[in-house]
């Protein structure tokens, strides 16, 4: 497949893609620009659900999800690092302070052992609004997070990603819920068509970045910029 009719071809799926609003990319993400902390101190309304809600314990006699993950979220409030690893993963801490937004203001409860800290105030990349934890064994073993990328290739690459490894909750870490939807129809088959990355190019309102295969092609549809962080939007294909 040419590059001049990948360019064609973006041209026309440009013309149908999903656009995001001016006003919602109006309102760039609150970055954390402290050295010694990652977070800014969160303000929490009245009546949401409060951190320093009282542990309850399982069947099993360890510590109910929102409570191990509130637990960890207070640490990293904190900046303290030594009390974050006794509630989770090496990893799962690493990945937890490297959160490049302020805090999220509101706990959105667990979905079984997936506990969710979400964005009021501020709109940040992607369709998870914010923090994703996954609780097992009295421990946070996963922690998933909005992403700050600063490529439109680098946001179409993280949701490539997520989608060959089947893990939508990647996959909207850097991608509307729309977009994710869109990919995820279809499950990604390793002994299938290959797949070839063509790079992004600028469209109306942002850039589409394109995968060709054989008998097509598939169009990222990304929006943003470098200080607000990059997001894929929608997703189109297009048959050769």
């Amino acid at each position: 497949m040419s590059a001049r009719w990948l360019r064609g071809a973006a041209a026309t799926a440009a013309t149908a893609a999903f656009l995001v609003p001016a006003s919602l990319l109006a309102a760039g993400p609150a970055l954390a620009h402290t050295a010694q902390s990652p977070v800014h101190a969160p303000v929490y309304a009245p009546g949401r659900a409060p951190l320093q809600a009282p542990a309850r314990a399982s069947a099993h006699g360890t510590a109910a999800p929102a409570a191990v993950a509130k637990k960890l979220l207070r640490a990293w409030l904190r900046a303290d690092r030594h009390a974050a690893s006794r509630v989770a993963t090496a990893s799962a801490v690493s990945t937890l302070f490297s959160y490049p937004f302020r805090a999220p203001d509101k706990f959105a409860g667990c979905s079984g052992n997936a506990c969710r800290f979400v964005h009021t105030s501020v709109r940040v990349p992607g369709g998870l609004d914010g923090i994703l934890m996954i609780v097992s064994g009295g421990k946070v073993t996963k922690v998933y997070e909005s992403r700050h990328l600063v490529k439109p290739s680098a946001a179409a690459g993280h949701l490539f990603d997520a989608w060959r490894k089947g893990d939508r909750n990647k996959g909207l870490e850097i991608a509307t819920s729309t977009a994710v939807k869109t990919l995820f129809r279809t499950k990604f088959d390793p002994k299938g068509v290959k797949y070839f990355f063509q790079g992004c190019n600028s469209e109306p309102k942002g850039h589409s970045c394109a995968y060709s295969y054989e008998g097509g092609g598939m169009f990222m549809h990304v929006r943003g910029s470098k200080s607000r962080g990059y997001e894929v939007t929608s997703i189109g294909y297009i048959a050769d």
